[in-house]
C-alpha cells in the first residue's frame, strides 16, 4: 500500500484542501514510493498563522531553552538514523555512505546551532553625548519560511530551521515535491518530542503556488530558498512587494584550476570525488576543470582512469557503490542534451557521455575535452557527472577563465606553491575557495554566492545573523 503523507500545521497532520496528490517516485527504479498532497496557497496561509501565533510565546522563551528543543531534535535524529538515511537513499537516488553522512550532519547541525543559545550577542556603542549610552539589540525577525531543494533534502531542513528556531523565530518549510519523504518523517520527530504547536510547520506543493505564497505573504519576515536562478528570481519578485528579506543559494559554475606544481594524485582525487558527489547534483561542485598545460596530458589519463573506477547502480541495492541515479526523467534528459550539444559544438567525449541501461535515470560518468569557454558546457551547470576540462598557459589567464561567468558560489586550485595560491585568493570571485581538497563546506562557516549564486548565506555566526535584525536605542541618562 502506497504511503499517503499529511501536511504538518500548528502541531498536527492536516488534510488537504484538495484531492490532488503529487506522487513521488524512486529515481533508480521509477516505482512509486508515496504520495503528498499538492498543497495550495490556502495551507501555506494557514501554516504562516499558526507560525505568527507562535511566535511571540518561542521567542519569550529564554534562547538555551529552545536550544534544549534543538538538542532533542537532533537526539531524535540520531535514534531513527537507519530510517531516515533509507528514505533519502530512495527518494533521491543518493548513496548509503552520503545518505548516513547527510542524516547525522543534520543532527550535529542542530547541536551545533543549539550552542549559539548563549553566544549571540548585541552590543554597546559609544555615544558622542555625555551621559547616554547606545544599544544595538538583536532581536527575531518573526516567520520565517524555507524553501528547499531536492538535493540535500534533509540537511536544509536543519540549515534553515535550527538558526530560525534558536533566535526566536518560527518557520513554515516547504520540502521539493521530489523528496518530501524525510521531511514527512521529521515531522514525525517534531511532533513525537511534542515541540510547541507552530513552531515548525511543513507544507507539501509545487514552488509556483506554495513556495510563491511564502514569499509574497507580508506576515512572512524573512523568506530564505535554496533552488536554480529562476526559483530564486521568482522569489525575489514576490517577495519585492512586501519589502521581504530574502536569504538566496542559487546555482554554480564552480571552476577547479590545476597549476603544473599540483600534486597530481590528490587533485584527481579530490576534483573526482566534488563530481560525482550525489552524481554531479550539487551546487558546489566542480563543474569546470582547468588544467596547465605542463602537466595537462599527465592529469588527463589520470583523471579518465579515476572516472573508468566510478561505480554506480540503485543505492538501495549496492551498498560500496560511488554514485546513484540522476533525479528524475528531465534531469537526465538535461544533462543527455548537454552533452550532445557539447559534441556539436566541438567537444570530444574522452570516456562515457551517454545513459546507462534502460530503467531508472542513471548516466555514465563522462569525461569531455577540446572544449572552449564560451561553449554552453563551460558556462551553463550541468547538475550531472560530466566534467568537461580545459587547459591554459599562464595563473592570469586562469583568473580569467574561472571569473568569466553569472556565478560565483565555489570555486578550487591545486598548487604548492603558496604564491599560486594567495594570488587565487585575491582574485577568484567567489564566495568560497577551497586549495588542495574537495568542494565541501564546514558548518561554522559561511555558505555565501556571489553575483548570480545567491543574496546572503548559511552557517556559522554568518549564517545565524541572517536570522537576526538589530534594535538600536539610545539611552541618555544625564
Amino acid at each position: 500500500m502506497t504511503t499517503h503523507h499529511q501536511h504538518y500545521i500548528n502541531g498536527a497532520f492536516v488534510a488537504n484542501q484538495s484531492d490532488k496528490w503529487i506522487e513521488v517516485i524512486n529515481p533508480a527504479t521509477e516505482a512509486l514510493l508515496s504520495r503528498v498532497p499538492e498543497g495550495t496557497a490556502g495551507e501555506a496561509r494557514r501554516a504562516i498563522a499558526a507560525a505568527e501565533a507562535a511566535q511571540p510565546a518561542w521567542e519569550a522563551l529564554p534562547a538555551v531553552e529552545r536550544g534544549v528543543w534543538l538538542r532533542e531534535l537532533a537526539a531524535q535524529i540520531r535514534q531513527r538514523e537507519a530510517e531516515l538515511s533509507a528514505a533519502i537513499v530512495a527518494e533521491g537516488g543518493k548513496t548509503q555512505g552520503l545518505a548516513q553522512t547527510e542524516v547525522l550532519f543534520t543532527a550535529d547541525y542542530f547541536d551545533y546551532m543549539a550552542e549559539w543559545a548563549r553566544r549571540y550577542e548585541g552590543e554597546i556603542i559609544n555615544s558622542d553625548r555625555p551621559g547616554e549610552n547606545i544599544f544595538v539589540f538583536k532581536k527575531a525577525i518573526g516567520v520565517t519560511s524555507g524553501i528547499l531543494p531536492w538535493n540535500f533534502p534533509f540537511f536544509l531542513i536543519a540549515r534553515k530551521a535550527a538558526p530560525a528556531l534558536i533566535t526566536g523565530n518560527t518557520i513554515v518549510i516547504k520540502p521539493s515535491e521530489l523528496t518530501p519523504n524525510n521531511a514527512a518523517l521529521f515531522a514525525e520527530i517534531a511532533h513525537h518530542i511534542g515541540l510547541p504547536a507552530g513552531v515548525i510547520n511543513i507544507v507539501y506543493g509545487y514552488g509556483p503556488e506554495v513556495g510563491q505564497a511564502l514569499a509574497a505573504d507580508p506576515k512572512v519576515g524573512l523568506v530564505s530558498l535554496t533552488g536554480s536562478l529562476n526559483a530564486g528570481i521568482a522569489t525575489m519578485t514576490a517577495a519585492a512587494k512586501n519589502v521581504t528579506k530574502v536569504s538566496l543559494e542559487l546555482g554554480g559554475k564552480a571552476p577547479a584550476i590545476v597549476m603544473d606544481d599540483a600534486d597530481l594524485a590528490l587533485a584527481v582525487k579530490a576534483i573526482v570525488s566534488s563530481r560525482v558527489n550525489n552524481t554531479g547534483q550539487v551546487c558546489n561542485c566542480a563543474e569546470r576543470v582547468y588544467v596547465q598545460e605542463g602537466i595537462y596530458d599527465r592529469f588527463m589519463r589520470a583523471l579518465i582512469e579515476a572516472f573508468r573506477q566510478v561505480t554506480f547502480g540503485d543505492p538501495a541495492i549496492k551498498k560500496e557503490i560511488d554514485m546513484g541515479p540522476l533525479i528524475n526523467a528531465a534531469a537526465l534528459q538535461r544533462v543527455k542534451a548537454k552533452v550532445a550539444k557539447a559534441v556539436e559544438q566541438g567537444g570530444v567525449i574522452e570516456l562515457g557521455g551517454k545513459r546507462a541501461g534502460a530503467k531508472g535515470y542513471f548516466f555514465e560518468p563522462t569525461i569531455i575535452s577540446n572544449v572552449r569557454q564560451e561553449m554552453e558546457i563551460m558556462r551553463e551547470e550541468i547538475f550531472g557527472p560530466v566534467l568537461p576540462v580545459m587547459r591554459f598557459s599562464t595563473l592570469d589567464e586562469a583568473m580569467e577563465l574561472a571569473n568569466d561567468c553569472e556565478y560565483g558560489l565555489t570555486s578550487s586550485i591545486y598548487t604548492q606553491n603558496i604564491n599560486n595560491a594567495m594570488i587565487a585568493l585575491r582574485k577568484l570571485k567567489f564566495g568560497e575557495t577551497y586549495i588542495n581538497r574537495e568542494n565541501f563546506e564546514a558548518m561554522q562557516g559561511f555558505h555565501a554566492g556571489w553575483r548570480k549564486s545567491g543574496i546572503g548565506g548559511a552557517d556559522g555566526r554568518h549564517g545565524l545573523e541572517e536570522y537576526l535584525q538589530t534594535h538600536v536605542a539610545y539611552l541618555q541618562f544625564q
